[in-house]
């Protein structure tokens, strides 16, 4: 995983409007067969390539909460990062993510409640540069005053 900052916390006292975090990974058959001994999703779009050849999506393509798992590897370890808790958070699937696509996530902070601690993130996840899900999350941001 290549991260473009250290991983640990940024706390809501110095979190501010406009800041990014990313990640870029590569999605392999592993990843894929794990995220389905997991989740128990074992759709075969996602594991056959003979069932999946066959569908709109003409082969194998990982699971959507794979890639949405980026997102969240993003904000959980860089932005606010460790000690965030998850609020809510909206999806859109724009594209499929195959195996072997290097997949770049980012949040970007568009919102701030400081008296809630609360902080909303514009999200994406892109492959060659095209979006392949969008949407916005809600957290609940570590302080320095709790820690």
């Amino acid at each position: 995983m290549l991260d473009n900052m250290p991983r640990g916390t940024i706390c809501i006292e110095d979190i501010e409007m406009g800041m990014t975090r990313s990640l870029r990974k590569q999605v392999t058959d592993r990843d894929i067969e794990l995220f389905a001994e997991v989740s128990t999703d074992r759709n075969p779009v996602h594991l056959d390539d003979d069932y999946a050849r066959d569908t709109i999506f003409e082969g194998r393509i990982a699971h959507g909460m794979l890639t949405a798992g980026l997102i969240s590897a993003v904000i959980g370890e860089q932005l606010p990062g460790h000690g965030t808790v998850y609020m809510g958070q909206t999806l859109k699937f724009l594209a499929p993510v195959r195996p072997g696509d290097m997949v770049f996530a980012e949040v970007k902070v568009i919102d701030i409640d400081l008296g809630k601690r609360r902080v909303k993130l514009e999200c994406h996840c892109a492959v060659d540069g095209k979006k392949v899900l969008i949407g916005e999350a809600v957290v609940l941001a570590p302080s320095r005053k709790f820690d």
